[in-house]
């Protein structure tokens, strides 16, 4: 079983930051892929930013240049620096990993952490 904790959700004001956390633990041999998605109400799950085991980063345009993922291999854990923020980003923002168990590719997802971007 594998389990992701997320931290550092809150309230903010527009223009402010915020800086989510994300650590997996389990049973898992390792880690292929990290990542954070966000879903306001009445929208779909959207990707925020990923990273992948071997460095590379992508982002969802709305973000890009305002946010920054970075990964600590060692801790299982997983960043999201929040810059900037406005009020259309608020949402739950959820850690996602693709991790490789015994059986093959497990796909994880946190319980979600909620940001609030107040104008």
């Amino acid at each position: 079983q594998v389990q992701l904790v997320e931290s550092g959700g809150g309230l903010v004001q527009a223009g402010g930051s915020l800086r989510l956390s994300c650590e997996a633990s389990g049973s898992m041999l390792s880690i292929k892929s990290m990542g954070w998605y966000r879903q306001a109400p009445g929208n779909q799950r959207e990707l925020v930013a990923g990273t992948t085991s071997g460095g590379t980063t992508n982002y969802g345009d709305s973000v890009k240049g305002r946010f920054t993922i970075s990964r600590d291999s060692a801790k299982n854990t997983v960043y999201l620096q929040m810059n900037s923020l406005k009020p259309g980003d608020t949402a739950v923002y959820y850690c996602n990993a693709v991790v490789v168990v015994a059986t093959g590719l497990f796909r994880a997802w946190g319980p979600g952490t909620q940001v609030t971007v107040s104008s």
